[in-house]
């Protein structure tokens, strides 16, 4: 099996210059993800002015894991919605 096509990029994330190695055809997801965490990390550099920025990166770092969290544990449930809604047809067609 070939390796995927890697590229290289440079993204930066507040004041700090990262250079990565990443699959070609991913490197749109990396680059909208360092979107994601620096408006993370400026909306609580802006309600909490007077942190440190290694308080700001750990407030940033809670958030995104929070949403990866809900995220996770509302896609568990989609399938399950989808039963749910599938079975109240079925009931519905059945009583009429």
């Amino acid at each position: 099996m070939t390796e995927p096509r890697k590229q290289h990029i440079t993204l930066q994330l507040d004041a700090h210059h990262i250079s990565l190695n990443v699959p070609a055809d991913m490197e749109h997801l990396y680059r909208k993800a360092a979107e994601m965490i620096n408006e993370r990390y400026r909306h609580y550099q802006k309600i909490a002015p007077n942190r440190s920025a290694e308080q700001l990166w750990v407030y940033v770092a809670l958030d995104m894991a929070v949403n990866l969290t809900a995220d996770a544990h509302a896609n568990r449930l989609q399938p399950i919605d989808e039963k749910i809604q599938e079975l109240n047809k079925l009931i519905l067609q059945q009583i009429k």
